[in-house]
């Protein structure tokens, strides 16, 4: 697998509407925003989102998804200044911020895509 450095540059090659970037793998935790956003939010606050939030709203929405719903590919939070779409992956997830000005049906399995082949390229 690529390191956590190389998979947050890769998201942010995926578009300019990609505001941040965090992957949560194997209890390891790598985050980054791009310069000079407007509304984003503060970096204490993203680090218990990564390691609180989003694993138990993943662990919630997998269990109700494997249920009856076919599983689970992703899960999108709408915040006030922009999109959280979270990824889960083998160990942990992986996180992208987008502007709400984004057309999510044009990025997001384009996203989910990517991520999983450069997360688990073996494993799909």
């Amino acid at each position: 697998m690529i390191s956590h450095d190389e998979l947050i540059d890769r998201c942010f090659t995926l578009s300019p509407d990609v505001r941040y970037a965090a992957v949560y793998i194997n209890d390891v935790l790598r985050s980054r925003e791009r310069a000079g956003l407007s509304g984003a939010s503060a970096a204490e606050s993203d680090r218990y989102e990564e390691l609180l939030v989003n694993p138990a709203v993943l662990t919630l929405v997998r269990q109700r998804g494997n249920i009856d719903c076919g599983g689970l590919r992703y899960v999108v939070i709408r915040y006030g200044n922009f999109y959280q779409c979270v990824f889960p992956v083998p160990g942990g997830h992986v996180a992208v911020a987008l502007e709400t000005t984004s057309s999510l049906d044009r990025h997001l399995e384009s996203i989910r895509t990517k991520i999983g082949e450069w997360v688990a390229p073996d494993e799909r």
